[in-house]
């Protein structure tokens, strides 16, 4: 059991964490598509005289197949979307209706995310400004100010005040035109009638804007204001007012073109204080609005008031999954209504249907695009269940319509007072996309409208005239009863006996008492909370809710201050409401310093799941709600019995008499390639109640986050290897496996119909020896449980060859078996470099079966190669404060420094980690950690509210222990005590996703550029590393010529000399001198291309051999020189090329153009 240290005992319930996710999609569902089909309903002919087809409504159908299903086959999880259809026919007044399916959706699965091509994918929320009025400071008049109106769909109009006071509009962008004019055209046609408009606001005749305006505005009337603002718009067009009336008409007052949507009509009724009804009729431009912000544009201009800030997050709002979809559903659904248009010209009317109108294929392939290529549409992190749950919180200000991050500035990225319990002020990434890829707050949620909410619990002053809601409270003035005799004195506490008489007192209803928190929990916006005086969550109360001091730490209008309790209106949740559920996980938060929690909530996410997990001995008693979040633990839904346990499924049958089975994943591979694998944590015959963990995931222990292990730690330098953040690491946890991790890749090859016949799956390969083969079975596939390396191959493929000319050799094989020697190639899939395992499962997928395949594919063939990975040298490790290390050395644990009791420690830590870098949350989990271990149980120090010092050093000296935390050590090897005594305890620390194994790498011969001829870089193309400029300095200083000469020629871009240096390697004769690198040949052709003529002059004096000439087919030969040897080369060929000065010629290795292009440092 975990144990609370909790200050205030009130626990408000998180909220569900993922209902970003379900919630907006479900709404999509349900009413996004039914908006959708209303706005294009109905679909006429062009001519509007024909032909009639109404959208009624809709449905979605079940699922062809499961989310387990789609993701073993590389399917979609998606179901079909039909529409009840309607089409009238005008002339003759036929009405047919049909079922018509408009294309798959895709389902959002239980844990919020899609499955799409058998990849779980995960849509992110965005961020954008709000549509609505801003209003901001004139950048070029800077007295001056201007209003943008944006909305949700149509042009946007740019009101500014020019230096001289006169105002005008910008609609999308286009020249300036005066606001007169516009006015004009909307009704109000005279001078006197606009001037009258705004005499309310004109404080100085001088300082009139609006009439310096109509002075400076050339049209006078009516048409002449439509044709000026047609030129403007539409230069070069002819400029007639019927021409003018029609595009403004339809700009601003056709639906389709000009939506204001819901949430630009709700934030201008609230800022102007309307009572518009927020429906569609009233979406589009409201001439009466225009007003308003004129009105309010001159008040500014005047000084009163303040502009907006466009940071504030009542005018940012998040545009979760289903919008998202929607829009681009919108997008399929337009061109659909254009082609029904098409057809309705062209068919024949007697004859139509509605299903011959209606082409669902643009929807489908608007939504698949969305889903594949949308840069908020994310290949989801699964490193851990945390990180999973993480991403599905995310908030991006990037994506369609959003920023880019070289043009985002540095206040859209920087943290804002009204982000407070609402956007996670330390939770974002280091690199580019700081600030604009952000966390949702473990409290936050979406209002109808997309602003983001946070709860507040109210304050009373009053108390209802209730005995046991008085008992204990303290009066807060005189109370009476109905003959004026005084019961409480102002200040006295309420006993028993007195609340029994104050209850007499009918006419008090309320009675007055010392300011205290209720029960009542209210969401707010950014907005509304601006109104509010908010108590910080951590303020002393007494037991019955009351405040113990008299002035609090509060917030008022997004400014810190101290008030005092009467002007309080709400107080906080809990203290962790304005911090992520990653950033909630990081005990003692309040003593880091926040770069390096940022850090540590980043790398939590990175956190490989161990073989052994172990949630921390020091919580913070958020890990139980982000683990059942995450989705990968399963809880029992009420009280019941389990009645069937094994390795893949439980069946629970519950006290309602239904009973449910819940299939387990077992080995499975995660979108990173760490292992998923479920366990169940119950028997058969156990009795669960509602609530209870039935089944672990990864990285969780008893339906608790468990990312690492709580190790003992010491903070000491040890013979200089914990230098630079280094970590040394005693043995006994690779013995124990305390750090190995299960990794699994998943290996495919497709099996095809090639122009020359069809690619075959066998065992037979030709030029493999039978010991290539030993882990095949008959079908040439490799075997479950196999144990393979690099190279081995998994299956056995041959590949028809074209028919080529024979060599010698081949046409005495064909002499000799007849058609055994057949031209195929060896295409078989094979474990690449640096990989190996166990395999875990193959999967075969055939047409003939009734598998999806893709086009030309006959057969798919997936394999599944598991391998544990230990702990080693190189690999990165950290705790949750942002302590980050690399391994340096594993000791032998009898080398270790030991305690007095001889017990070793397990992790060397530098102690100069801590002082500059500020996160001495991690001294004090060290310490309590020590205590709570001994003491044999685990503890919850939720951040911003956690343990304090005394509580620390009580705990200590209970368990025993140096108050101090540090003891003496005694050196492993020598059985000396150590110098000082050593801060010694129990931390948690995590193994990253950052793994020696996948990064070790090197190259003796491989791939090389075309066009520099030097070798590639990275790891994946198999490259080199790079001798850069300074490196070239470094062996100048030393004067190391021949060395440096190597370098830049024979191991670079020496073509002919490479080749020539391989052979003599050979041979076993001493490599002769370098010759011309091609990167000097490349020099020379660019200055040729300049006009230059360069020719390289041999110096006559020299006693070296002249250089020969070379040709292109010298080079090719060099090249087939070093294609051999990316393969395996045994003895008989080394003898062979030794004995032979023509090399053996052999493929060059293909090089895709990317990886030629790729000139990775």
């Amino acid at each position: 059991m975990r144990k609370f240290l909790h200050k205030n005992n009130y626990e408000y319930a998180l909220p569900n964490l993922i209902e970003i996710q379900t919630d907006s999609y479900d709404w999509f569902l349900k009413e996004g598509i039914r908006e959708l089909l209303d706005e294009v309903s109905p679909i006429t002919d062009f001519s509007g005289k024909k032909l009639e087809l109404h959208f009624l409504d809709h449905s979605v159908g079940e699922a062809k197949h499961d989310a387990r299903t789609c993701r073993n086959k590389n399917l979609t999880y998606e179901a079909p979307l039909k529409v009840h259809v309607q089409l009238i026919n005008k002339e003759s007044g036929e009405i047919k209706e049909q079922d018509v399916f408009l294309g798959g959706v895709p389902l959002m699965t239980d844990k919020g995310t899609f499955i799409i091509n058998g990849i779980e994918r995960v849509v992110v929320s965005q961020i954008v400004r709000s549509p609505g009025v801003f209003f901001s400071k004139n950048g070029a008049v800077p007295r001056y100010h201007c209003a943008k109106i944006i909305p949700k769909r149509g042009a946007w109009l740019e009101i500014e005040t020019d230096k001289k006071g006169v105002i005008t509009v910008k609609i999308d962008r286009k020249r300036k035109i005066h606001i007169t004019s516009l006015l004009r055209v909307f009704g109000y046609d005279t001078d006197e009638k606009i001037l009258k408009l705004f005499k309310d606001v004109v404080q100085d005749p001088t300082e009139d804007y609006i009439f310096l305006t109509l002075q400076k505005d050339s049209a006078k009337t009516v048409d002449e204001a439509y044709k000026s603002i047609y030129r403007k718009i539409r230069p070069g067009d002819l400029a007639t007012p019927e021409n003018a009336k029609a595009l403004i008409e339809s700009m601003f007052f056709d639906y389709r073109k000009y939506d204001m949507g819901s949430v630009a009509r709700y934030k201008l009724n609230r800022r102007f204080g309307l009572d518009t009804p927020n429906k569609k009729k009233f979406h589009t431009f409201q001439v009466e609005d225009l007003i308003l912000i004129l009105k309010h544009l001159i008040q500014l201009n005047n000084g009163e008031g303040a502009p907006d800030d466009i940071d504030h997050l009542s005018n940012r709002r998040i545009r979760p999954v289903g919008e998202l979809v929607q829009n681009k559903f919108r997008v399929g659904l337009l061109r659909t209504d254009r082609i029904a248009k098409d057809r309705m010209t062209v068919m024949e009317l007697d004859t139509i249907t509605p299903t011959q109108l209606i082409n669902s294929r643009p929807i489908t392939a608007a939504l698949r695009e969305f889903y594949a290529s949308s840069q908020l549409s994310q290949f989801m992190d699964q490193t851990n269940p945390l990180a999973e749950l993480a991403h599905k919180r995310r908030l991006s200000a990037m994506g369609p319509g959003g920023l880019s991050r070289e043009r985002a500035s540095f206040d859209v990225r920087d943290v804002h007072a009204s982000h407070y319990g609402r956007i996670c002020p330390i939770a974002t990434p280091e690199g580019p996309n700081i600030g604009l890829v952000v966390h949702l707050a473990t409290y936050g949620r979406l209002n109808q409208y997309g602003f983001i909410e946070t709860p507040f619990r109210k304050i009373a002053r009053t108390c209802p005239n209730k005995a046991k809601d008085l008992e204990g409270r303290t009066a807060a003035g005189e109370i009476k009863t109905d003959k004026d005799k005084t019961i409480v004195k102002a200040g006295e506490k309420i006993t028993a006996e007195k609340a029994k008489e104050i209850e007499k007192v009918k006419s008090l209803k309320e009675v007055p008492v010392r300011t205290y928190i209720t029960e009542e929990v209210i969401y707010y916006d950014a907005e509304d909370e601006m109104d509010l005086v908010v108590a910080q969550a951590n303020s002393l109360l007494n037991e019955k809710g009351e405040f113990i001091e008299t002035r609090i730490a509060a917030r008022s209008r997004n400014e810190a201050t101290l008030a005092h309790i009467k002007d309080l209106t709400h107080i906080d949740i809990s203290p962790k409401q304005i911090i992520s559920v990653t950033t909630s996980l990081i005990p003692f938060l309040e003593h880091d310093d926040n770069t390096r929690a940022s850090m540590g909530s980043n790398m939590q996410r990175q956190a490989v799941p161990l073989l052994k997990p172990q949630s921390p001995t020091v919580g913070t008693g958020m890990e139980k709600v982000a683990a059942e979040s995450s989705g990968q633990v399963i809880v029992a839904e009420r009280a019941g019995v389990v009645t069937e346990v094994d390795a893949d499924h439980i069946t629970v049958m519950y006290d309602n008499g239904k009973k449910k089975t819940y299939y387990l994943e077992v080995y499975a591979r995660s979108n990173q390639a760490t292992c998923f694998h479920q366990r169940a944590i119950c028997d058969t015959g156990d009795k669960v109640k509602k609530g209870d963990v039935l089944v672990d995931g990864a990285a969780t222990e008893d339906g608790e986050l468990a990312l690492g292990q709580n190790l003992l730690v010491a903070y000491m330098s040890w013979q200089g290897y914990n230098f630079e953040d280094a970590v040394i690491l005693s043995e006994r946890l690779v013995h124990n496996d305390r750090y190995s991790s299960v990794h699994v890749e998943t290996f495919s090859i497709d099996i095809r119909d090639t122009k020359l016949g069809p690619e075959i799956v066998t065992r037979d390969i030709p030029n493999v020896g039978e010991a290539k083969l030993k882990d095949l079975d008959e079908r040439g596939i490799v075997r479950i449980g196999a144990a393979v390396r690099d190279g081995d191959i998994l299956a056995g493929k041959i590949t028809p060859k074209g028919e080529t000319e024979l060599t010698a050799e081949e046409r005495l094989l064909r002499a000799i078996f007849g058609d055994k020697a057949r031209d195929v190639k060896d295409t078989s899939l094979r474990l690449p470099g640096g990989e190996g395992g166990k395999v875990v499962s193959v999967q075969i997928f055939d047409r003939t079966a009734g598998d999806e395949l893709p086009t030309g594919v006959n057969q798919q063939i997936k394999v599944d190669v598991a391998q544990t990975r230990r702990v080693s040298v190189g690999d990165k490790v950290a705790g949750r404060h942002g302590n980050k290390g690399v391994i340096s050395i594993i000791v032998p644990v009898e080398d270790m420094p030991h305690l007095p009791d001889g017990t070793p420690v397990d992790v060397i830590l530098n102690p100069l980690g801590v002082s500059s870098r500020m996160n001495i949350g991690q001294i004090l989990e060290t310490h309590l950690g020590w205590a709570a271990g001994t003491l044999g149980f685990k503890i919850a120090t939720p951040p911003l509210e956690g343990v304090t010092n005394e509580e620390i050093t009580g705990l200590l000296k209970e368990a025993g222990l140096p108050e101090s935390g540090k003891i003496q050590l005694y050196d492993g090897r020598t059985g000396e005590p150590f110098d000082h005594e050593t801060t010694v305890g129990t931390a948690y620390i995590m193994k990253l996703n950052h793994l020696i194994e996948d990064k070790i790498h090197a190259r003796s011969v491989g791939p090389y550029s075309l066009v520099t001829q030097q070798p590639l870089g990275g790891k994946a193309q198999h490259g080199g590393q790079r001798f850069g400029e300074m490196e070239v300095w470094a062996l100048e200083a030393y004067g190391a010529a021949h060395t440096l000469q190597e370098m830049l020629t024979i191991k670079s871009d020496d073509v002919y000399g490479r080749a020539k240096a391989y052979e003599s390697i050979v041979k076993g004769e001493l490599i002769k001198k370098p010759r011309t690198p091609e990167s000097f040949n490349v020099l020379v052709k660019e200055l040729q291309s300049l006009g230059l003529n360069v020719d390289l002059m041999q110096t006559e004096n020299t006693d070296e051999p002249e250089e020969e000439e070379y040709t292109p087919e010298d080079v090719e030969e060099s090249e087939e020189t070093i294609g051999i040897i990316g393969d395996d080369i045994d003895d008989a060929d080394i003898k062979n090329l030794a004995a032979d000065d023509d090399l053996v010629d052999e493929d060059l290795p293909e090089l895709d153009e990317e990886m030629i292009e790729e000139e990775t440092e």
